[in-house]
């Protein structure tokens, strides 16, 4: 099923608000930036000549950071963005880029924290956005005001996905 076809004809013939076409765009569009995300990262480590690991190991990597953590916690604050946290954790671990221990304090739970090889991957990540800050406003007219609202207007799509998912509505 087309639904962004659907939506167009149905706008046509008057049987959906106006809204809604505008709706299904920016979740399409929240969608292929994610990709495009991906797409930038894996160009940056192919030109390293990096494929041991994938962009969304790259970009867990670059979320955990500094922090010590648990697959719990990495879900919890939206800090991973696929839909296998346990198995990118295994291959990052086997790979040398994650440290994995049990807490000392709850034997059940598994902390992780970057190796410096996944540290060298974090920093590549942060390098990348940054030399992006250099020209994002000028080359894609992208400033603090256009940003702000950016993050107000996804943060309340986000609020309001949250409170129909904890809420039933």
């Amino acid at each position: 099923m087309n639904t962004k076809s659907n939506t167009v004809e149905a706008v046509e013939h008057g049987d959906v608000t106006p809204l809604k076409p505008l709706y299904l765009e920016a979740v399409s569009r929240v969608e292929r930036l994610h990709r495009r995300l991906l797409d930038l990262i894996k160009d940056e480590f192919d030109r390293m000549g990096w494929d041991d690991i994938n962009p969304v190991q790259a970009l867990l990597m670059f979320n955990i950071g500094d922090s010590e953590l648990t697959a719990g916690e990495l879900r919890s604050r939206g800090y991973y963005l696929g839909s296998n946290v346990s198995y990118n954790l295994k291959k990052l671990v086997e790979t040398g880029y994650i440290f994995q221990e049990r807490s000392r304090t709850d034997r059940r739970s598994v902390r992780i924290k970057l190796s410096p090889k996944g540290e060298e991957v974090a920093e590549v990540v942060d390098e990348l956005y940054d030399r992006h800050l250099k020209s994002i406003e000028q080359v894609g007219g992208l400033g603090n005001t256009e940003f702000e609202n950016l993050n107000k207007s996804l943060g309340r799509l986000e609020r309001f996905w949250i409170d129909q998912i904890l809420y039933k509505l």
